[in-house]
């Protein structure tokens, strides 16, 4: 992943929620955000994945700059994974049809072809016996490695995770854990926005730390967490 953000800035209603973003990175795998709680991070992830625009700056992802277009926008998002902390299934609708339905609306594969990928990834995740299941009657853990499951079937170039243990107790927080690390080992390109500080450790090539709407500090997983170059606020709670 080569990642360039210059001079992002994005207010809601008058407060300023990212005053001047940039970051230049190259050949980054896993990039993880921290940061105390509204320093920005789950904005600047919604910019990113296209479901916000900033107000100024640009975003350039592997040589492609984002358009904020609506158009431009429907396009970037067919190649972003987006994983929420509250699942963001549909409860109406089974573990199987929430993963089938976005590649047939969004990504034009038939019927046939959605069921097989789907089925493949429950069965990646060990969830094949409750395909068949909606969200109410699934676990945290479950609902979360769907809701994974759905952001991998189109093969994005980039995957994105806003807090996505949050909502967890520590035994399903552990699953879902292993899931990305396992991602990580396969060579998937992702962003994670995380307060599990154990995990960012494991799991991160690259560090930034946001605070007040700026990028405090942003350097290699390693230099970040063994010498940090400045003083930073306890990330002891990071939604934003």
């Amino acid at each position: 992943m080569n990642l360039r953000l210059r001079q992002i800035v994005k207010r809601f209603n008058g407060p300023l929620v990212l005053d001047g973003v940039s970051l230049s990175l190259e050949g980054a795998r896993a990039l993880v955000w921290i940061g105390p709680s509204g320093g920005g991070k789950s904005t600047l992830l919604r910019i990113l994945g296209g479901l916000e625009r900033p107000d100024a700056g640009e975003v350039e992802l592997d040589g492609q700059r984002v358009v904020f277009t609506e158009e431009a926008l429907l396009r970037h998002r067919r190649t972003v994974g987006t994983v929420f902390q509250s699942f963001n299934l549909f409860p109406h609708l089974t573990a199987l049809r929430n993963i089938t339905l976005p590649l047939e609306k969004a990504h034009g594969r038939s019927p046939a072809q959605a069921r097989e990928t789907a089925r493949q990834l429950l069965a990646r995740f060990h969830l094949e016996a409750h395909a068949a299941k909606r969200p109410a009657d699934l676990s945290g853990g479950q609902r979360q490695r769907i809701a994974i499951a759905r952001a991998l079937a189109s093969k994005p170039r980039l995957l994105l995770f806003d807090e996505p243990t949050s909502a967890l107790d520590p035994e399903m927080t552990s699953e879902v854990l292993d899931t990305i690390l396992e991602l990580r080992e396969e060579g998937q390109d992702f962003i994670l926005v995380t307060h599990e500080m154990g995990f960012a450790r494991r799991v991160a090539d690259q560090v930034a730390f946001l605070a007040e709407g700026r990028i405090v500090e942003a350097a290699p997983a390693a230099q970040f967490f063994s010498a940090p170059a400045a003083p930073r606020r306890a990330p002891s709670s990071t939604k934003s």
